[in-house]
């Protein structure tokens, strides 16, 4: 009998500490800093008309594709590449 209650008591001491290590391990998971930027981050210059502005941004495939809306319905899609940051091709929109 007398084991039975040391054994009771040691498996409850082991949830409470089980419990505490987990709910620490949360908290300080949570304060953690979110990682920094593995890479630089590259500067690309792309003129918008007069009337214009940037209607989307989106990824396509390892390059970044920048849609332009102009005035009147006509635009254009620039993608540029990350690596160099440069203009990597246009795609020009139209209203038919």
């Amino acid at each position: 009998m007398r084991a039975l209650k040391f054994a009771t008591a040691l498996m409850g001491v082991l949830i409470v500490l089980g419990t505490t290590v987990l709910i620490v391990t949360i908290v300080h998971r949570m304060g953690a800093a979110a990682p920094s930027p593995s890479g630089p981050a590259f500067l690309a210059h792309v003129d918008v008309p007069t009337g214009g502005h940037i209607a989307g941004i989106a990824s396509a495939g390892g390059r970044l594709a920048v849609w332009i809306a102009g005035p009147g319905g006509s635009g254009r899609v620039v993608l540029l590449d990350p690596a160099s940051g440069k203009v990597a091709g246009t795609v020009t929109l139209g209203v038919q």
